[in-house]
C-alpha cells in the first residue's frame, strides 16, 4: 500500500476517498448504499467521507429524481479530472503486485479480501447465538 499511498497523498485524497471516486466513475451516478456496498465501506463511514468529497468538489449529491428523501452521488468534473491524472499510475502499482505475486496468488488474494468483504458486510452471520 505504501506506493498507492504516495499516489494518493500526491492527489490530496485517502484510499477510502479513492474507492468511491473509482467506484462513482465506473459506476456512474448512485445511492449512497450502493456506493458504499461497492466501495467495502460501512455507510456512517461513507457519509463522512462524501462530506470531504464534497468539500473539495470532487462529488456532489442530489435529491433522487423520483424520491426526494433519498439521495444520488454523482462525480464532478475535477473528481473526474484527478481519476484521469492518476488512473494509470493507479492501474500500474496494481500491476507490479499481480506481478511481484503471481496471477494465481494475485487472484486468490482477490477472493479472500471478497471473503472478507462478505464477513464484515454480515457481522451478524459471525456470531454465535448459543
Amino acid at each position: 500500500m505504501g506506493p498507492i499511498r504516495g499516489m494518493l497523498a500526491d492527489a490530496d485524497v485517502t484510499e477510502q476517498q479513492w474507492r468511491v471516486l473509482r467506484v462513482l466513475d465506473e459506476g456512474g451516478a448512485m445511492e449512497p448504499t450502493a456506493i458504499a456496498d461497492q466501495a467495502c465501506l460501512l455507510l456512517p463511514s461513507l457519509t463522512r467521507i462524501l462530506q470531504k468529497l464534497e468539500e473539495k468538489a470532487l462529488i456532489v449529491r442530489q435529491a433522487h429524481p423520483s424520491d426526494k428523501r433519498r439521495q444520488v452521488v454523482e462525480i464532478t468534473r475535477s473528481g473526474q479530472k484527478l481519476i484521469d491524472r492518476n488512473l494509470s499510475s493507479s492501474q500500474q502499482l496494481a500491476d507490479a503486485v499481480r506481478t511481484h505475486l503471481g496471477q494465481d496468488r494475485y487472484e486468490l488474494l482477490l477472493d479472500i479480501l471478497g471473503d472478507l468483504n462478505t464477513l464484515h458486510a454480515a457481522p451478524e452471520a459471525g456470531k454465535d447465538t448459543g
